[in-house]
């Protein structure tokens, strides 16, 4: 009366398909680089400073085999799942000790609040915890690091030290005038200089990285009106600033959502970056965006005008009305026009807070 034991041949149990390769190499591989982050960090502390190596093409290329797109779906996913009235504080006790999180400033404290950890990640803030400076003309839109700041030179951005992406290739093609409002450049002039619609004008650009713990919404830097939008759906790669050291344009390969309109002084544009776990980036105004979708062609890009018959002007923006959220963190990078005399009030690598000043004429 035995009973017959069927087994699969062993070649059957451990074939492996090439989805699972990609998954073990690639995923094998970004636990190497966060290692390596960690020995810079510790360089760092220590005053040493630390020469720039940039991934190679196949260093990349193995990277982007990680589905990270797919992950952060599924994150995404599960930071919706209601949380157990009992389990919600240990789990957020937990997140608040990892990544330094000040529950003080938050506008609800009581833990037994957030239904799940997106509500948590998305939390609002205290009016009173982020005073809007009202003498500088352009304020932090977010919490955040800053990574680098300056002026554009030769159609070049620096997303950290010694590490630079295309100007054209993070922001696309120009945008026909009769959406911007702009004079017509001469079609001689570089990129850069297209988008300079006053003489006199430079560009200037800065970057900020939310990290985890951060106030993960995001505001309008100054008065000005939204026009376009611009959405390059891609790669969710890391964005913290060991990664940004590493991968040159690395804010190019990834997913963003550009915003670009007109200031008193020009042009002007801000762009939230999405990275792992952050493929969702909210527009608040517009409602047409949906980020991190299963399904886009490489290199491909949406736009949306703002400007219709109706609304000839697009959406006027208030220096420090709430503009957008990320679900955990990512990065901010503003580019715009300013005269010769704007000054930033910065050093790289700081701490900022939402509605601290980024600089002035």
């Amino acid at each position: 009366d035995r009973k017959k034991l069927h087994t699969a041949p062993v070649r059957q149990v451990f074939r492996l398909r090439p989805f699972h390769v990609l998954v073990a190499t690639g995923g094998g591989y970004a636990g190497y680089r966060k290692y390596e982050d960690y020995k810079l960090k510790q360089l760092e502390k220590r005053g040493i400073e630390v020469p720039v190596k940039l991934a190679s093409e196949w260093e990349v290329a193995l990277y982007k085999s990680v589905p990270t797109r797919l992950l952060s779906r599924a994150w995404g996913r599960l930071n919706q799942v209601e949380l157990p009235t009992w389990l919600r504080k240990p789990v957020y006790s937990l997140y608040i000790w990892t990544f330094g999180v000040n529950m003080k400033e938050a506008a609800v404290e009581d833990l037994h609040h957030y239904r799940n950890l997106s509500e948590f990640f998305r939390r609002k803030l205290k009016p009173q915890a982020r005073p809007v400076c009202c003498v500088h003309s352009v304020i932090s839109p977010s919490d955040g690091k800053i990574l680098n700041f300056g002026q554009v030179k030769n159609c070049e951005v620096e997303q950290v030290k010694g590490v630079t992406y295309s100007l054209e290739s993070f922001l696309g093609p120009r945008i026909s005038t009769e959406e911007m409002h702009f004079s017509q450049a001469p079609p001689g002039n570089s990129f850069q200089q297209q988008l300079v619609t006053k003489e006199g004008n430079e560009l200037y650009h800065c970057v900020i990285y939310l990290a985890p713990g951060d106030y993960h919404c995001f505001h309008s830097p100054t008065d000005w009106t939204v026009s376009h939008r611009r959405h390059f759906p891609g790669s969710l790669m890391s964005v913290n600033p060991g990664v940004a050291r590493w991968i040159k344009e690395l804010f190019c390969h990834n997913e963003r959502v550009v915003l670009t309109g007109d200031w008193k002084h020009g042009f002007f544009s801000l762009t939230a970056v999405g990275a792992t776990n952050v493929g969702s980036i909210r527009i608040y105004f517009d409602q047409d965006l949906h980020t991190n979708s299963p399904s886009y062609s490489k290199g491909s890009y949406n736009d949306f005008s703002f400007i219709s018959n109706n609304n000839k002007e697009g959406i006027p923006m208030r220096k420090g009305e709430h503009l957008g959220e990320f679900n955990l963190g990512s990065t901010i990078v503003l580019i715009f026009e300013a005269p010769k005399d704007f000054k930033f009030n910065l050093k790289a690598g700081q701490k900022i807070r939402f509605g601290e000043a980024l600089g002035s004429l």
